[in-house]
């Protein structure tokens, strides 16, 4: 059995995610007002920054933003769970 990278095993779980986060908000749109629209609606929010970077002749801001609902987490245990066949 061969081992797989720290960086595909990286890319597979957050293509989980990016999935998952995206079906979660077609589902929120779809579903009517109630108990259910606002479990999947529910997310967490992390973030880093914006930071400046100035240098003399160029100016960078970097920021990160990370946006993760119910149906997201679970994207990511789909991925995980499926990561196991991917060669």
């Amino acid at each position: 059995m061969r081992k797989k990278s720290l960086g595909w095993m990286f890319v597979i779980i957050l293509l989980g995610a990016f999935i998952g986060s995206a079906l979660g908000e077609i589902l929120a749109f779809i579903l009517p007002q109630g108990v259910v629209k606002e479990f999947f609606l529910r997310s967490a929010v992390f973030t880093l920054g914006p930071t400046t970077l100035d240098i003399i002749i160029l100016t960078f801001t970097l920021g990160f933003s990370l946006k993760l609902n119910v149906i997201g987490v679970l994207g990511i245990a789909i991925a995980a769970y499926f990561l196991r066949w991917v060669q």
